[in-house]
């Protein structure tokens, strides 16, 4: 088919052409009008010209080896770089080089103005410090923040963390300035040369070395022993010629410090170092007594002026605070530290509840740091509900960091600190909740450290119940931070405690219960024995039916069903409930509440209320999340009063148990040691399971810290006149000697410092501190 060249298109010619599609031809029709100016479309849906051919590599190679200067080879670099020159093309501008960066001045303009009429006299000139710092290169708080807000909250690895508290640079006229023990010493007459408890020392003098022949001549070791002979009655006339002089003698000494401070020779009357009796007075300095960080307070006397003093308190409780917490609130006001080592259920969350609003008052920031999660958990929901504006960090959860309550584990604090964080500047209080963690072997590092980096703007609140040295330990923080710290202790427990021993297993021996420790901390050996009378006469009466078998310290599944079934009705009968019972194994937990399927300790009412609230939890979860086993066994528990707490149970399960708990629904709960730890959930009853435990390396008993933290959920304040502990005797009733340890023992102190917990040497390059942990 031959082409035909058609004419232009006129004006009056129709916007009509022909379209070829492809080697069949057929032809469409194209009726849509075409641009002026603008060429015609081709005539053909054929390809014009040659097929594409395969990409020439040539500028792939170019670009990517001899544009990029990381391809320059090491040889002949120089005809290298000239050959990337030609290829970059890029244009050279000399002028960027004289462009940089401002410089900070160092100097600005202050106002002088008339301190009674306040008008403007004159402008001078101050000099400006720690200009041209950076989280960087400085430790300041005067240094500029951190424009990233992405590294405001937990800071960066490459910042500095700011100065600590009591490590502050020494100025040049504190190094100048003398203290009362030092003196001026002649580095080439009064320096001793026989060191101190020695009796033979060394003579510096200069002699003529005398030199030694090497055959011995016993004449001239003779005439060298005449002549020391011969100059013995010199020096003693030297010696008395000195004497007789104006200075005075001292005392035959090996010590420096035996001769206390040596005075000048133009005040004869005011030098005398000797005592009446002939000896030697010892320094000021030594007599002084030492200087005390920690300030222990008496809580035996009435607060009487607490509102006088306080008029306008920055949180107001419905009920009258104690005498010890009206002393920590007094010292908060004041932006003192305290250490409040109350006993457990006395109410010390109240100190942190203060501070909290003391905080929010002064539009400053506080941080409440737990040693786990659930209780920072709890802590979040109840100061939430208190504050409002609180916010939690945790290795997985973060909800409102910019509150100005946080709510955090120690662990992330040590990582802003040592990370820089913005935080910092505004903190006021922190608050160490359950500080006797410091004594755990493995995170007990954590607290030492925050305890150490914190700056010094920033005031302290400890809080704990089984620190028995808290007075020493006290001592040890102040001393670090250069600051006082005051010790609020409590003398007794506000609901105190009675100890039993239970032996039952059956409903006839459900009512076998011997007390062993008084609320008066006596104890009773009449108990204990009882006790033991009670265990034998079963055992007894088995061996006579059944004959003797060899006794065993671990009992089978029936038999602890047994055990918790009588014990719980006998609880529940006196109307005992709610009940703590601490396990120490998560596996025997969920088998002690799946063992008691035939009790139900709820109302129907209560049924009802709990249904709906577990119902409404659930509504987070999706459809085939609300179905998994855990969640429906726990489901039929908690209808019949009882709950499961562990490290194993979902953190949504988790949280509606201990809501549930303290609203009073879930009557029994089998909980691990970890329910103990500060949260604020007690009971009426505690009951121990066991008390031994498996600490990661063997089976050993209980501490009295352990003990004395368990042991203490149990008795509401205001709602119990008692707390009843129970120690279960499953197998056989335990040493005596066991149980007095355990409970009448002092709290070992535990809360040592070690070298790695003080700076042991520091110094300063630059302005940048340095500082070691051995």
């Amino acid at each position: 088919m031959e082409r035909i060249d058609m004419p232009a298109v006129g004006p009056t010619d129709l916007p009509i052409s022909l379209l070829e599609m492809g080697c069949s031809g057929r032809f469409e029709l194209i009726t849509h009008p075409h641009p002026n100016d603008q060429p015609l479309p081709p005539q053909s849906s054929l390809p014009h010209g040659l097929p594409p051919t395969s990409v020439s590599l040539e500028t792939e190679v170019e670009k990517g080896f001899l544009r990029d200067p990381a391809w320059l080879p090491i040889h002949d670099t120089d005809a290298a770089f000239h050959r990337f020159l030609k290829l970059a093309e890029r244009d050279v501008h000399i002028d960027s080089l004289l462009h940089c960066a401002l410089s900070p001045l160092h100097s600005g303009i202050s106002v002088v103005r008339d301190p009674t009429t306040g008008m403007l006299l004159d402008f001078t000139e101050v000099l400006l410090g720690d200009t041209g710092i950076s989280a960087k290169n400085s430790m300041s708080l005067q240094r500029p923040p951190n424009p990233n807000p992405s590294e405001s909250l937990r800071g960066s690895n490459t910042n500095y963390p700011f100065l600590p508290g009591g490590m502050e640079e020494l100025t040049l006229e504190q190094i100048k300035k003398k203290s009362e023990l030092e003196e001026d010493i002649d580095f080439e007459k009064e320096l001793l040369t026989v060191p101190p408890g020695l009796k033979v020392g060394m003579d510096f003098s200069d002699k003529d070395a005398k030199t030694t022949k090497g055959e011995i001549n016993l004449l001239s070791l003779l005439s060298t022993f005449d002549d020391i002979i011969d100059s013995q009655p010199e020096a003693e006339e030297k010696e008395k010629g000195h004497g007789s002089g104006n200075a005075p003698k001292l005392p035959r000494t090996n010590s420096l410090e035996d001769l206390g401070i040596k005075d000048s020779p133009s005040t004869p009357g005011t030098t005398s170092t000797e005592k009446k009796d002939g000896g030697t007075t010892k320094p000021a300095g030594d007599q002084e007594e030492k200087k005390r960080w920690a300030i222990p307070i008496n809580i035996t006397s009435p607060c009487g002026d607490f509102y006088k003093r306080i008029p306008n308190p920055a949180f107001k409780y419905p009920f009258e605070l104690d005498v010890f917490q009206k002393q920590a609130v007094l010292r908060l006001e004041a932006h003192e530290s305290v250490f409040v080592a109350a006993h457990t259920s006395a109410g010390k969350t109240v100190v942190a509840e203060y501070a909290i609003a003391l905080s929010q008052k002064h539009m400053t920031r506080t941080i409440y740091t737990s040693p786990i999660k659930a209780l920072s958990n709890q802590k979040f929901r109840d100061f939430k509900t208190t504050f409002g504006d609180v916010g939690l960090l945790t290795g997985d959860v973060q909800l409102s960091p910019e509150a100005s309550c946080l709510i955090m584990t120690t662990e992330i604090l040590r990582s802003m600190l040592y990370n820089g964080s913005e935080v910092i500047r505004d903190l006021e209080w922190v608050i160490f909740d359950e500080v006797h963690y410091i004594n755990d072997a493995e995170r007990g590092v954590v607290w030492e450290e925050v305890l150490i980096m914190l700056p010094d703007h920033v005031s302290i609140i400890l809080l704990s119940a089984t620190v028995p040295n808290a007075v020493e330990f006290s001592e040890w923080i102040g001393r670090i931070k250069k600051k006082h710290i005051y010790v609020i202790s409590t003398a007794k427990r506000p609901v105190p405690l009675e100890h039993y021993l239970y032996t039952g297993n059956s409903t006839k021996t459900q009512k076998e219960m011997f007390l062993l420790l008084d609320p008066t901390g006596n104890f009773q050996t009449k108990g204990y024995y009882a006790a033991i009378d009670a265990k034998k006469e079963r055992t007894s009466k088995h061996t006579q039916s059944f004959g003797t078998k060899n006794p065993s310290q671990n009992t089978t599944a029936s038999q602890d069903r047994a055990v918790w079934l009588s014990l719980l009705h006998f609880l529940s009968q006196r109307q005992q409930t709610p009940v703590v019972a601490f396990t120490f194994s998560r596996t025997r937990c969920d088998d002690n509440a799946r063992s008691l399927a035939s009790m139900d300790l709820t109302s129907s009412v209560e049924k009802s209320e709990i249904h709906s609230f577990f119902q409404k939890s659930l509504r987070r979860l999706r459809g085939g999340d609300r179905q998994l086993p855990q969640i429906l066994l726990i489901r039929d528990l908690l209808k019949r009063g009882i709950g499961v707490h562990h490290s194993g149970i979902l953190p949504i399960m988790k949280e509606v148990i201990e809501m549930l708990f303290s609203r009073g629904l879930v009557k029994v709960l089998f909980a691990t040691e970890t329910f103990a730890m500060g949260v604020n959930m007690p009971a009426r009853t505690v009951v121990f399971d066991s008390i031994r435990k498996h600490d990661g390396t063997g089976f050993r008993n209980l501490l009295p810290g352990e003990y004395i933290q368990m042991a203490g959920r149990a008795g509401r304040r205001g709602l119990d006149a008692t707390g009843t502990v129970i120690i279960l005797c499953k197998s056989g009733v335990h040493d005596m000697g066991d149980l007095n340890v355990m409970m009448l023992v002092r709290l070992p102190s535990e809360c040592t410092v070690f070298f790695h917990s003080i700076p042991l040497h520091r110094w300063t390059t630059g302005g940048l501190w340095y500082i070691f942990f051995f």
